[in-house]
């Protein structure tokens, strides 16, 4: 009895945080135990396989497809050796930031509900009824792949629009700013009235593929000495002023103001990065945008979600506060997070059809920030050992590795005990030559110079699902069927 009341309460809270009434919520999946556990009586899997890859869009070579080009994933790479520096130190911190405080799960609307306060919820608390924001997102499309995407917030009063890359695997908030040398739209301090200037100097190293940032240096001085500058860096005065995304504010929200940039910085649309991840990795040391949305209690619930096209340049969204039932065709299956620095999962392991390759204390970063699929050497190699006729590419880089484009299978993660598969036309990265029977797999081996226990699952897997991100409950992430697997 007391599961059906759990149940019951979180449909109903579930109904509260999305404020989609005029569609069914998703039900709530907790993870079973085992590598190749069954799914229960609802079929999770069997039709969640049946959706993300479907014959049409399988690993299988599609003739219209184009020739893969390394580029773009090379500058990935070295982003990633940048961003992931310190990886290994940040996947040591468990707790939350202290300024996050949560109410208690639910106690008050259980209570009303007739329900026993002491049930734990399977839902986050409630903050307010009305909190709710979501911003649309353009994909930013080159040949097969989808880079990266980006919607627009306000800064300043009056408020001035720019774009930010959405990143869940860092934790600050950047837009240029008196920037000679940056190509996009920045924000014009001069004009906000509520822009304030806090003195410290950062300067900044980033990834030119999808301007990922990591602080090298804090500098509490006026200026940046010219031998410090060069290809790949920015620098940026740490500044607050009032951020909103439509009609969810902060009004001292803290952020990078940056300065100065090199050339490589100006070849993307988006102007800066919107950082969603938790702030105890935030260079500034201040909280996030969405955790202040959380600490002053302006969003409906402790939650963000985010579903990303795949080839459609619009389309995209980020949901504050919400899940948007019109994007998911399935259950929400949660899974806890095992460090509260990048939003970090345990990775079980990856198949191939029925066949697994189990893992062992893998940490897996969700990074919205990231493009592909990046794994372990021996669990990537284990991985393409279990497709018929793939092989190493050295000629693109020790973390290539080719498969026969006419080849059927399916490709999962496990997380929680149950495998969530990867849909054959995010995998398939294109034929290395036009005549060539080869293709180039979507996921990648990260090398020596990453922990050898981390894993960074990109947009390549979270375009088969809707995620969301979830504050309470210990810190939590939820994978939905993503509306995308229906095509």
């Amino acid at each position: 009895m007391c599961l059906w009341y759990t149940l019951l309460s979180s449909f109903y809270l579930m109904l509260l945080a999305s404020k989609a009434y005029g569609s069914p919520a998703p039900r709530i999946r907790m993870p079973s135990s085992g590598l190749n556990s069954k799914p229960n009586n609802m079929a999770f899997l069997l039709s969640l396989r049946r959706r993300t890859v479907p014959s049409e869009s399988s690993s299988r070579l599609n003739t219209s497809q184009r020739l893969f080009d390394p580029n773009p994933v090379k500058q990935e790479i070295k982003g990633l050796l940048l961003k992931y520096k310190d990886a290994d130190k940040f996947l040591e911190l468990k707790g939350s930031p202290s300024e996050i405080i949560l109410p208690d799960r639910n106690a008050t609307l259980l209570q009303s509900s007739g329900l026993d306060p002491s049930e734990e919820s399977l839902l986050p608390p409630i903050l307010v009824t009305s909190g709710i924001g979501k911003m649309p997102l353009t994909d930013v499309i080159s040949g097969s792949l989808d880079l990266l995407y980006y919607g627009t917030l306000s800064v300043g009063t009056p408020p001035q629009d720019l774009t930010v890359d959405v990143d869940t695997g860092s934790a600050d908030l950047w837009i240029p700013s008196d920037c000679s040398s940056c190509a996009n739209k920045q924000f014009n301090k001069a004009t906000s009235s509520s822009y304030f200037n806090n003195g410290t100097v950062f300067q900044v190293s980033y990834a030119s593929t999808s301007k990922r940032l990591l602080i090298l240096w804090k500098l509490n001085i006026d200026f940046l000495p010219s031998f410090l500058q060069g290809t790949g860096e920015v620098s940026a005065m740490l500044s607050t002023d009032v951020v909103s995304i439509q009609d969810l504010s902060i009004k001292h929200q803290s952020f990078g103001a940056v300065f100065s940039e090199s050339a490589d910085f100006d070849s993307f649309p988006n102007s800066g990065i919107l950082g969603m991840a938790f702030s105890s990795i935030a260079a500034s040391g201040q909280p996030t945008f969405m955790e202040n949305l959380i600490i002053q209690k302006r969003l409906a619930a402790p939650i963000f979600s985010v579903y990303l096209t795949r080839g459609k340049e619009t389309g995209s969204e980020l949901c504050l506060g919400c899940i948007d039932h019109e994007k998911v065709t399935g259950d929400v299956y949660w899974i806890p997070v095992v460090s509260k620095s990048y939003w970090s999962i345990s990775l079980d392991g990856v198949s191939v059809n029925s066949t697994a390759a189990p893992s062992s204390n893998v940490v897996a970063a969700i990074d919205t920030g990231t493009t592909l699929i990046y794994l372990p050497q021996d669990i990537a190699s284990r991985f393409y050992d279990m497709i018929p006729g793939s092989k190493s590419a050295p000629e693109y880089g020790p973390e290539f590795y080719t498969y026969p484009c006419d080849t059927m299978f399916t490709a999962s993660m496990s997380f929680g005990g149950e495998n969530f598969a990867i849909n054959g036309q995010d995998f398939n990265m294109g034929p290395v030559q036009s005549d060539s029977p080869d293709c180039v797999g979507g996921i990648l081996s990260l090398g020596k110079d990453f922990p050898s226990n981390l894993a960074i699952i990109g947009d390549e897997f979270l375009k088969s699902w809707y995620t969301t991100f979830d504050y309470a409950n210990g810190a939590r992430i939820g994978f939905s069927p993503s509306i995308n697997n229906s095509d």
